[in-house]
């Protein structure tokens, strides 16, 4: 079965095709009273669309959305929220010489040997415009943590070799790379076009960081908190591996550097370091979530590149069409989704982990 559905209690289903008539989303378990209007969708949709930048798909989409159900007079009602984006440029015959070949680094293959059927326009299900619902039902999560103080910080840290070596928060929406760097921005910008002159692509790193999580979302067993997180990023398309506080870097340490210390400040509980990146045993500690997503180069270039025929027929293959150089900047709106949509559902989870509290709610 097709798994388009994600979440427990905040439950997010996407729908659609890359070159279909739209895309959109359906958002189950938004409470009701949350002001919200299509301009709040609209936000963060704008950071994905193609056509930002000379180093995103020319594609020319609007991306604009239009709520279809669950809000009345500026306010959820508690039902599904139904929200459609319309696809206005879709170029099919672009992808007519690889109808019956697979292209290298896509899904070509494998989703033909699942179904034994693809919509080859564009990827169709599995292009990276599928994002699109996520990146809306994002924006309602996020508006959610609003009210209980939870912030996130998503920018670029790296593309291809490039990594950032300063921190300004100003200055991520300042450049196309969203990048909070402008000397590491600008060296992005010199390798790229080093790479579209070569006909190649870049992957890169974004990193996530959640403020205001309270202690104790997450469970101890196949819950976990981090577990949930990589899962929900690593369903995005581009994504091939996932980080949590000090990730890979845990293995070079040892116990006496790597073991977050407690003391009391201001009459609270505080860690002393961060190494864990905000969870332990796989339960949030109320310190900054800290998450970081290794994103794949583009895998659609115009070099020529060995493959087969659904016949088994070997051709070279050269993909022309509307392709981004490199997907990390429209990618970190989308990895800032996916992170807000698991500590929503993950709050929600949480309000009947304790009796003494389900008591103090209805008692009231």
């Amino acid at each position: 079965m097709n798994r388009s559905t994600f979440g427990n209690l905040f439950r997010v289903t996407t729908w659609g095709e890359s070159h279909g008539k739209a895309l959109g989303v359906v958002v189950d378990g938004c409470p009701a009273g949350l002001p919200l209007c299509e301009e709040d969708i609209q936000k963060c949709l704008d950071r994905r669309k193609p056509g930002q930048s000379k180093y995103t798909t020319a594609r020319k989409e609007g991306d604009l959305v239009e709520i279809l159900s669950g809000v009345f007079e500026g306010k959820t009602t508690g039902t599904p929220i139904s929200m459609i984006v319309k696809n206005t440029d879709q170029h099919s015959r672009d992808y007519g010489n690889i109808a019956c070949s697979y292209r290298p680094g896509h899904a070509d293959f494998t989703f033909d040997q699942k179904y034994g059927f693809r919509d080859y326009r564009g990827g169709g299900r599995s292009s990276g415009r599928e994002t699109i619902g996520r990146v809306a039902a994002g924006a309602i999560a996020e508006k959610i943590l609003a009210e209980l103080g939870i912030s996130f910080v998503t920018y670029s840290k790296s593309i291809g070799p490039v990594e950032m070596q300063t921190f300004d928060a100003a200055e991520i929406t300042n450049n196309a790379f969203y990048m909070p760097d402008a000397e590491a921005a600008a060296k992005a910008g010199e390798y790229l076009n080093q790479c579209i002159e070569k006909m190649d692509s870049a992957g890169g790193v974004v990193e996530c960081k959640i403020n205001g999580v309270p202690a104790g979302l997450g469970d101890p067993v196949f819950g976990k908190l981090d577990a949930v997180l990589a899962e929900a990023v690593m369903s995005i398309g581009a994504v091939k591996a996932v980080e949590i506080g000090d990730g890979f870097a845990v293995s070079r340490s040892n116990g006496s550097t790597d073991n977050d210390g407690f003391c009391i400040e201001d009459g609270q509980i505080r860690k002393t370091t961060n190494h864990a990146g905000g969870i332990m045993g796989g339960i949030s500690d109320g310190s900054e979530i800290i998450l970081r997503a290794a994103i794949k180069p583009t895998p659609s270039i115009a070099q020529p590149q060995e493959t087969v025929t659904k016949d088994g027929e070997p051709l070279s293959l050269e993909i022309h069409g509307r392709h981004d150089p490199v997907v990390v900047p429209r990618a970190v709106v989308v990895v800032e989704a996916m992170c807000a949509l698991t500590i929503v559902d993950a709050l929600f989870s949480n309000m009947t982990s304790r009796l003494d509290r389900v008591i103090d709610f209805y008692r009231k």
